[in-house]
């Protein structure tokens, strides 16, 4: 196996450390789920939000900022599919105003249900 560059470790972590208001608020959900996820896996030279290793499904949250880089982040889903994983993607705003919807989109990708039979994260 490939090892991960110790500068997108770096990152990985970092961003781990300080997550968007959307990544929070849906990793709040996600941390109860069976299949596990993970934030912030490296996959090739990417990091990617979330990740179920076992359904080999990369969950994506995008800001403003990516409504101009389009072709990069097709470019990207194209390169994480071509070593095995799913993507899904998902803007900012929808998490933060439908976390149920987005969760059960999610749900229903891998064949989880809540640990707890609720989903959490919501205010």
């Amino acid at each position: 196996m490939q090892r991960v560059p110790p500068e997108l470790t770096t990152t990985a972590r970092a961003l781990r450390r300080e997550p968007t208001d959307a990544e929070r608020k849906l990793w709040s959900a996600l941390r109860l789920y069976r299949p596990r996820f993970t934030r912030q896996l490296v996959i090739d030279r990417y990091i990617v939000d979330f990740a179920c290793r076992s359904a080999r499904l990369a969950v994506e949250l995008d800001g403003g900022q990516h409504a101009r880089r389009t072709a990069e982040d097709g470019a990207r889903t194209v390169k994480l599919m071509a070593h095995g994983w799913r993507v899904m993607r998902f803007w900012n705003n929808e998490v933060l105003e439908n976390l149920e919807g987005v969760v059960a989109r999610i749900s229903a990708e891998v064949g989880a249900e809540p640990k707890l039979g609720r989903v959490r994260g919501k205010d």
